[in-house]
């Protein structure tokens, strides 16, 4: 079956940058749904803000160890277990606690502050980049998806000539069109290629965060957590900001006057940040979680072993969140937004990703005054089945 004859999960459909209306109505009649899911059973989709944040919070009741990995059924108990150790978003405290414990201080804004003039060196070269190639050109290509992977490979230890092989794995794991076998393929491909990273760093740890990790708590992370820690990382690190900073540029060409504002004063851009990411969201859901015991949400009760998806772009654009939420207000700050998740397993990584955003918005923006789209007529070429919504392409000129 072709993609053009699939029809995305009810999670992951939108209308250009927007959650399609019937998303929007499933939040504000029910609240909560029951849907198909591309990885096996049905679920229920959360779709209020409210109602996301409890069960973002609650592990208790609503545990991520407990929900099955997508393509479960294609390997066999022994595998699972290897996959699912050092995956953060798979594990409930105390084994969550411990592992984020370890990773924390890494990710600290005082860490941050100390990376902020090799991000800001990385951002001006990916611009020069841009500004080689020639007009038009691809802004995905040639600004947003290099800038967070030469940053995250730098961070982790990952030689950055590697980036297109792991890119690649990248797509095929978040592409829910493709056949499970496939998925499951590049699961396994991306387990070998980390694999021989840790060996390499547990042979010889550099400064690095992977060196760092095996130095200082090589006796308490087995080598299973070490490789799914730092495939967790790469994958996060890249994906999301790269589709942050290329939906969140088309977002600003199509609205002249938020762009305007950012262009004339760069401090405009920590709210700015805040206010794409909350109005974008391009992590369409979370990880599902599990019920572990009978609740009651929107009124509705839900038994234990039901599997939930917590819909972010839907959750995000609450009328009972934010006033006027479909419109773009890049001076708002949207305080309280879940595009970086919430609770225990809110983004270790947020940090990294706003200041890459805080400082690539206005780079851009300054560096080339006239950007615009190479043809504002051009259907943009969304990804519309990967978990992280982003596009493929973005053209502009200047």
């Amino acid at each position: 079956m072709t993609t053009q004859a699939l029809k995305a999960p009810l999670h992951m459909r939108r209308n250009g940058l927007d959650p399609v209306e019937e998303l929007a109505r499933a939040r504000e009649d029910e609240g909560v749904v029951r849907v198909e899911t591309p990885f096996g059973p049905p679920a229920y989709l959360i779709c209020r803000h409210e109602d996301v944040r409890q069960v973002l919070a609650d592990p208790t009741r609503f545990s991520s160890a407990l929900a099955p990995l997508p393509g479960s059924g294609y390997v066999d108990a022994d595998e699972l277990e290897r996959l699912r150790a050092g995956q953060l978003f798979r594990l409930d405290p105390p084994e969550h606690s411990r592992l984020r414990r370890m990773l924390t201080p890494e990710f600290t804004m005082r860490r941050m502050r100390g990376l902020e003039p090799r991000i800001t060196q990385i951002v001006h070269k990916a611009l020069d980049d841009l500004e080689r190639a020639g007009k038009p050109a691809d802004l995905v290509e040639h600004f947003a998806l290099p800038v967070p992977s030469l940053v995250i490979c730098e961070l982790l230890g990952v030689p950055y000539a590697d980036r297109a092989r792991f890119q690649e794995r990248a797509v095929r794991l978040l592409d829910t069109s493709l056949p499970m076998e496939r998925r499951v393929a590049a699961q396994r491909e991306d387990r070998a290629y980390m694999a021989d990273l840790v060996a390499r760093a547990q042979a010889a740890p550099g400064q690095d965060m992977l060196g760092m990790l095996v130095r200082e708590h090589g006796d308490d992370l087995s080598t299973d957590e070490l490789i799914g820690i730092a495939e967790l990382l790469l994958l996060a690190g890249h994906e999301t900001t790269s589709n942050m900073l290329a939906l969140g540029t088309l977002a600003l060409l199509r609205h002249p006057d938020q762009l305007a504002v950012i262009r004339q004063d760069p401090a405009q851009a920590e709210p700015a940040v805040e206010e794409l990411s909350r109005w974008l969201s391009v992590v369409q859901s979370l990880p599902p979680r599990m019920t572990t015991t009978d609740v009651e949400i929107a009124g509705q009760v839900i038994p234990s072993g039901s599997l939930l998806i917590c819909s972010l772009p839907a959750a995000n654009r609450d009328p009972a969140f934010v006033h006027d939420p479909e419109t773009l207000d890049v001076t708002r700050a949207a305080a309280g937004h879940l595009a970086f998740g919430h609770g225990v397993h809110h983004c270790l990584g947020a940090p990294l990703a706003r200041m890459e955003m805080r400082i690539a918005f206005p780079a851009l923006l300054r560096r080339f005054p006239g950007l615009a789209l190479a043809d504002p007529d051009e259907q943009a070429d969304f990804r519309i089945f990967t978990t992280v919504y982003g596009v493929n392409a973005l053209r502009v000129t200047w």
